[in-house]
């Protein structure tokens, strides 16, 4: 089984942003609990008396936000990028997926709808070439609770039963599940992967994005795993 992390960043209804960014990654099972042992390391320095207390969330983290605000801006941005670091270097079958979305160039389509279905077939047709490959793995994707729940779970159904622009969903073993990001390290990172990617469209900002360019879902020399619109 695939367990795919998503979150989103930047706001659907702000206009003062450009882009809408949803992304996230493809954990295979068994490297869940590696990467979560992993990043509770890095936020243990935060609170040693309650390390699962802190939550790792890219936004926050960069701008001193909330209990980020004690800490010094170099301790934070180090703690983003090791939280990187810990999916780009981990198990070679982990793949990021990511839609970032110009809101004008797609006006007046939904910023949420176009991504979500871009994500969801890329996902889908990840999971199709390892059947190919005598790998056969379900997925399931799971989502930050606080992300477009109604919108997302109305489209999941309805790409399992009529079909998306590209065909019909056949390797998700269920609709997306919704998890409150404190109970989930993986839900935090992916909100760091998407945070990251955000900044460097919106912001040309790539410090974050240099560390985990090269993890996106590619075969061939093709990169699937990233959409730009």
């Amino acid at each position: 089984m695939h367990l795919f992390y998503a979150d989103e960043s930047g706001s659907v209804g702000d206009a003062n942003q450009s882009f809408f960014v949803l992304a996230g990654f493809s954990v295979f099972e068994r490297q869940g609990y590696w990467i979560s042992q992993e990043l509770d390391k890095i936020a243990a320095p935060f609170n040693l008396a309650d390390p699962l207390s802190v939550e790792l969330h890219g936004s926050p983290m960069m701008s001193g936000k909330g209990l980020w605000r004690r800490f010094p801006k170099e301790a934070r941005i180090n703690a983003l990028e090791q939280s990187l670091r810990i999916i780009a270097e981990s198990h070679p079958s982990n793949r990021i997926f990511a839609v970032a979305v110009k809101k004008a160039t797609i006006s007046p389509q939904d910023p949420i709808t176009y991504a979500f279905e871009q994500l969801a077939s890329r996902f889908d047709y990840y999971l199709q070439r390892l059947h190919r490959n005598g790998d056969t793995q379900r997925g399931i994707i799971v989502f930050d609770k606080s992300t477009y729940e109604t919108t997302i779970q109305a489209l999941a159904t309805d790409f399992r039963t009529v079909g998306h622009t590209w065909g019909v969903i056949r390797n998700l073993a269920e609709v997306p599940l919704f998890l409150e990001s404190k109970a989930s390290r993986l839900i935090q990172v992916a909100d760091i992967i998407a945070y990251a990617i955000f900044r460097h469209f919106e912001h040309n900002d790539s410090r974050f994005f240099s560390i985990i360019q090269d993890r996106f879902d590619a075969e061939g020399g093709i990169v699937h795993g990233l959409h730009v619109r």
